[in-house]
């Protein structure tokens, strides 16, 4: 994996969680760790993941709601 193919899967991760925020943000959904995983990001050839992170019980009825 070259560093430009690990920087694009960077770029695209944050691309992602700015978007997944938005569209929660115009649900009246806030998920407040959410964020790229930064252990993810300690790797040789980095391979991000996206950390939802911990959230209420209603957080979660909402969610559950907005996807259905």
């Amino acid at each position: 994996m070259t560093a430009r193919h690990s920087a694009r899967c960077v770029e695209e991760a944050e691309e992602a969680v700015k978007e997944l925020r938005a569209v929660l943000e115009k649900a009246g959904i806030t998920l407040p760790t959410l964020r790229i995983d930064p252990a993810s990001l300690a790797r040789e050839a980095p391979c991000p993941l996206v950390e939802l992170g911990r959230c209420s019980v209603e957080t979660v009825q909402r969610l559950t709601a907005v996807l259905r």
